[in-house]
């Protein structure tokens, strides 16, 4: 079985120094890596900037912005059985992006600024049958109402749903709570938990029954 994970941040470079990003650490999606492959599956992890060494026997590719992330991702997802879209990929990007750094003048600076492309979105439109798309939501506010809403809009058949506005769990933290939700209307809750807990919790509901740890009944 065949898992592509996307982790990480992206970075929208404004000039050769400066970007738009967000505090993603990458290690909700490390840690799914490492676990999946822990089950035998065979793993593509599509990584944004992040200090994290590689998982031992993933297959990485380390990219920088939101369109680098989907292009690493296209010629992988064919061929995948499971996509999981960990990745806290920028919204926007500068319009125009300076070739030299940009000078500080008196007086603000107004960036124009436009959408990213939508890995999760333009992937999961191409998903043929027999393939699963996880989602990940990250909010702050009406949290399974935002990531219901992002299950169906997105075509996935998996959201995980995160409150990242509590302190010590979610972004850039060593442990995450999450609500895991299916488009039948299931809702699995777990945490707060490591990340490593949380990714086996996951795992165990998305793989195939041969490849699950232990069930969880759904809440």
């Amino acid at each position: 079985m065949k898992l592509l994970l996307t982790a990480g941040p992206t970075r929208e470079h404004l000039d050769p120094i400066r970007y738009l990003s967000n505090g993603s650490s990458g290690r909700m999606g490390f840690a799914l890596a490492e676990a999946a492959v822990a089950r035998g599956l065979e793993v593509d992890l599509v990584s944004g900037p992040v200090a994290l060494p590689a998982p031992a026997g993933v297959r990485i590719h380390r990219v920088v912005s939101a369109a680098d992330m989907l292009a690493a991702c296209e010629p992988c997802f064919a061929g995948c059985d499971v996509f999981m879209a960990v990745a806290a990929v920028a919204d926007y990007r500068p319009a125009h992006r300076s070739v030299e750094k940009v000078k500080k003048t008196p007086g603000p600076l107004h960036l124009e600024l436009v959408p990213t492309v939508d890995v999760l979105k333009t992937l999961a439109h191409r998903k043929r049958p027999g393939q699963t798309v996880v989602g990940f939501a990250a909010e702050t506010q009406q949290v399974e109402a935002y990531a219901r809403k992002k299950l169906h809009e997105k075509a996935c058949d998996w959201i995980v749903a995160n409150d990242v506005s509590q302190p010590g769990v979610g972004m850039d933290a060593e442990d995450n709570a999450v609500i895991l939700l299916d488009r039948s209307g299931r809702r699995f809750a777990f945490g707060p938990a490591s990340k490593r807990a949380v990714a086996e919790f996951i795992l165990d509901q998305v793989l195939p029954a041969g490849m699950m740890r232990r069930g969880v009944e759904p809440t």
